[in-house]
């Protein structure tokens, strides 16, 4: 980390309280799929005057995280021609169609050489996610130290954006199609939970969840 040292997250905490300059926490933005059940690319979509993948990026980018790396896969040049001029860098992940989790590892390797803590990891589907969200998975990552801070919503559902400290990084690149299951499961008894409204955990699936989350997002100005 710096100075060539790897510090705990409480070591962070401790030294954010005593002045002192805190580590980075990355965010690694999965957005290589094909979209087959939207029926077009919903990366592509416009919410609010801006593409769903930019949307996603730039929610990393205002909510502190750095470095943000997007892992393209599917339709890559016309995604990452999307994320033109904001703070963040793509990388491609050439097995993408294997599942999820080869992105994760993808996302996970461009991260590991970086002088970060932890990663976020986050679906560029999932566009009520917001900063301020992202921003209280890191605050409870500093002050508790744990290795895993997962969402909940509506008390019941476990989904991204989940946070994993720098000790997962090499499960993460390993894992299999379960994807950050298992690894959170293997560090359950370790790993802070915080809670979202049902709501938020709402993605792009279908052409039905984009007209509800077009009017969800219209609804609130």
């Amino acid at each position: 980390m710096k100075n060539g040292r790897v510090r705990s997250a409480r070591a962070v905490a401790a030294g954010r309280r005593d002045g002192v300059a805190t580590l980075d926490i990355a965010a690694v933005v999965l957005a290589a799929g094909s979209s087959r059940r939207m029926g077009r690319n919903k990366l592509l979509l416009e919410l609010n005057g801006e593409k769903v993948v930019r949307r996603a990026a730039r929610t990393a980018i205002e909510a502190g995280l750095d470095p943000v790396v997007v892992v393209m896969g599917h339709a890559r040049d016309e995604v990452e021609s999307e994320l033109h001029g904001l703070q963040c860098r793509s990388v491609f992940n050439g097995e993408h169609a294997n599942g999820t989790h080869t992105s994760v590892a993808v996302g996970i390797g461009a991260v590991k050489p970086t002088a970060c803590a932890a990663a976020v990891v986050m679906l560029a589907d999932m566009p009520l996610v917001t900063p301020s969200m992202l921003r209280t998975l890191t605050a409870r990552y500093l002050e508790s130290g744990a290795p895993v801070v997962a969402s909940r919503y509506g008390g019941e559902v476990n989904a991204p954006p989940i946070l994993y400290d720098r000790r997962l990084f090499a499960e993460l690149e390993n894992m299999d199609a379960r994807c950050g299951r298992q690894v959170v499961r293997r560090h359950r008894h370790e790993a802070v939970e915080v809670e979202w409204p049902a709501e938020a955990a709402r993605d792009l699936d279908h052409p039905a969840d984009y007209e509800w989350i077009r009017e969800a997002l219209a609804s609130h100005g």
